[in-house]
Formats: structure tokens, sequence, C-alpha cells
């Protein structure tokens, strides 16, 4: 017997719960019931290792962009490093402004990340001189966002994901180099070299319930304090 379309199956279902005028919980709900008496087991798929990229692969990469002879070079290189120092991610790059830098701290805010979440994340002293002169140089201008096109509009997360798919090409790398492919790479560096999840954590804008409360008991300077000893090894 050939099964009904989901679709017109919940069309057939809506009629009969209209009425009820149900909420999420209540749809929850009705489902795991559902489920348990005609017996249906929870499938999970399995889930694949992210894919990071190696160190040479990084060097590499930062090369292709450093040598290129775009005429915003500077730009695409504080972007990426941006991105691989900090972890951010692209839809929390393209919302940066130039205000949420603080140059004191070496720390960059991060507005309504993901889950609508505030968090400072840091930068290496190292980069505290190229980055202000990029900013100043943009600020000149009237720009307001850190990451903007010719046209004084903030770069989309399409935009960000193309300038970063041109260097993997240009590199002669086989597997794309995304945002969050570095962002992958910076978190399992700082673990490699033995940095704590409690204090990656503050940073990376996850929260597990496993590391919470141990998180929830440091502070802010001691992350930055274990980040700056060994970011000064990072491999760019």
């Amino acid at each position: 017997m050939e099964r009904t379309s989901a679709k017109k199956k919940a069309e057939e279902l809506a009629k009969y719960l209209r009425h009820e005028r149900p909420d999420y919980n209540y749809l929850l709900a009705l489902f795991q019931n559902l489920r348990a008496i005609l017996d249906v087991e929870v499938t999970t798929k399995p889930k694949k290792l992210p894919y990071v990229p190696t160190e040479d692969e990084i060097k590499l990469y930062y090369q292709a962009v450093w040598e290129s002879e775009s005429n915003v070079k500077m730009q695409h290189v504080i972007l990426i490093k941006t991105i691989i120092y900090t972890g951010a991610r692209v839809s929390e790059l393209i919302k940066i402004k130039l205000n949420d830098i603080n140059f004191g701290e070496c720390q960059i805010r991060i507005n309504q990340g993901k889950g609508k979440k505030d968090r400072i994340v840091p930068f290496p002293k190292s980069f505290k001189e190229s980055l202000a002169l990029y900013v100043e140089s943009i600020r000149c201008s009237g720009r307001k966002y850190l990451f903007e096109s010719s046209w004084k509009k903030p770069y989309t997360d399409r935009g960000i994901r193309l300038i970063l798919h041109k260097y993997t090409k240009i590199a002669g790398i086989s597997t794309p180099i995304s945002p969050h492919r570095l962002r992958h790479f910076l978190f399992t560096w700082l673990k490699k070299q033995g940095i704590d999840d409690a204090l990656i954590q503050p940073y990376s804008g996850h929260e597990s319930r496993q590391s919470l409360e141990i998180y929830s008991k440091l502070s802010l300077t001691e992350a930055q304090q274990e980040y700056e000893k060994v970011i000064g090894k990072f491999p760019i």
C-alpha cells in the first residue's frame, strides 16, 4: 500500500487539531505520544566529525591571501585573521561594528550571536597594530562596520564565503576553507595546546551542561591570560 505524502497527511491532521489551537509544546507532546502508540523507534543519523584544516593548509591558505594582487588584499588579510583569531561565526562577523572593538583590552564584542546572546572574544596583542591601522583607514571614510564592500554596505554571509572560497582555489587546497572550518581550526588548535574546555567556552559561544557549571566560575580575565600565552605560537 502506498503511503500518503507527509504534507497531505499533515493537512488532514490539521483539520482535527485546529480547534485545539495547538502550540509547539502541545504538538511535541502529541507526536511523542503518537510515536509511542505506533511503536516507532527514534532513529538518529551518525554524526560525522567536522573537517579541520591542517596547520600546513592554514599556512598555505594564508600565504595565498598575503601574496594576492587584489586591491582589497589588506581587508581580506584582516578579515581572515579576525575569523581565525576570534572564532566568530560568519553571521556574527558581518555585524561587527568599529565601536565593538576594544583595543585597550584586545577584545571584540559580539552582539546578538547564536541564541541571541552577547559575548566577548579576544584577539592577540600581535594583531592589535594591523587591526588598528585598518580600522583607522576605514573610519576616515565614514564606515561603521568592520567589513564593508566598496558600496559601503556590510558584507553578506555569502560574500564572506565567496572570498574564502576564492583563496582556497588559489592555494590549491582540495577541501574548501569555510568560515566554520577556520573556527573549528582555532578551537581544535587551542585544545591541542592544552587549553581547558571551560576556558575556551567563553569565546566559542557554545553552552553545554557538562562545562556550564565550571565555566560560570571562571573569569574572562583568566581565560584571556591562557589564550595570550599560547596564541603567539599560532601558525600565521
